[in-house]
Parts: C-alpha cells; structure tokens; sequence
C-alpha cells in the first residue's frame, strides 16, 4: 500500500494512560437518512504513539498502518494543536 493511498483522520485524543497509545475520537456529521437532520456519530480509534507526546484534549492528525497489536491499526503523524492547560 503506497503511503498517499492511506486514509488520514483529525480527530481530538480521548485517552493517553497507556504506554504507547492513544484514544482517539473522531466525529462526522451529516444529514439522518430519513429525518434529514444533521447528527453527529463518533468513533474512537486506538492509535501507536511511540514517543508518549499526546495527552487528552490534543487534537492530532492520525494515519492508517499495519496492525500493531489486536486494536491498533493506526498510528499517530502529527499534532495539530495542543490542549490548553487550565
């Protein structure tokens, strides 16, 4: 699979507690089938972060890859903007 043929997501990172992963949630919007009404559906993907550089309320571009374990089959490209400490 050559690299510009992979699917590429912006999404917000849910979850960083365990070693080399992230959670990410990813949220679509789009018209219901039949009310016509715009809902939004989420997803949450498990994602490789190698060097631990994500923590909850970043938002990061993620890429498809090869599994890497049972539930990871992403891994992290970059951040796109860091969370504000509060």
């Amino acid at each position: 699979m050559a690299e510009n043929n992979r699917k590429q997501l912006i999404g917000q990172v849910v979850e960083s507690k365990m070693e080399k992963t992230a959670v990410v949630q990813i949220d679509r919007r789009g018209p219901h089938p039949i009310y016509k009404k715009y809902v939004t559906q989420s997803k949450k993907y498990y994602v490789h972060d190698p060097e631990n550089q994500c923590s909850p309320g970043d938002t990061v571009s993620i890429i498809e890859c090869q599994p890497k374990s049972r539930l990871k089959r992403w891994r992290l490209n970059c951040i796109e903007k860091k969370a504000t400490e509060v």
